[in-house]
């Protein structure tokens, strides 16, 4: 992992992320730290997550659509992201280990590790659509 020197703006950065359960958008957090500190801009924001990521204390999760979500908890874990809404959530499962030494026996190659994302209808949206079929 690379050493980061001290920045103020990384740690706010940081904090906030670390603060936050939902797997925020770039977009999202600049918002957030605009209220905090107004001379931020979106690319600090952009280069400081980069600065993270590349140190190994934050993921960029990457759904499928035009834009990056990211997470503090850089632990094996798995994600949902629903379809409706694009919201990122942690799955509260076991990791499954053994998909490392299927996939290296299958392709030959030398696994080091997976990532895994579950796509579908969360929770929320489920409830607004029941509401509309009522509705209707």
């Amino acid at each position: 992992m690379k050493t980061l020197k001290y920045s103020r703006q990384r740690e706010e950065l940081y904090d906030l992320l670390s603060s936050v359960k939902t797997h925020p958008t770039a977009d999202w957090l600049y918002g957030e730290l605009r209220k905090k500190m107004p001379n931020i801009s979106l690319g600090t924001v952009y280069r400081n997550l980069a600065l993270l990521i590349e140190a190994g204390k934050v993921q960029k999760i990457t759904v499928g659509t035009s834009t990056d979500h990211f997470d503090a908890n850089t632990s094996n874990h798995y994600h949902f992201v629903c379809n409706c809404c694009e919201r990122v959530y942690d799955l509260d499962m076991e990791v499954m280990e053994n998909l490392n030494q299927e996939a290296e026996e299958q392709s030959g190659h030398k696994v080091t590790g997976h990532s895994l994302l579950f796509y579908g209808t969360c929770n929320a949206c489920k409830e607004k659509e029941n509401r509309k079929d009522v509705l209707q």
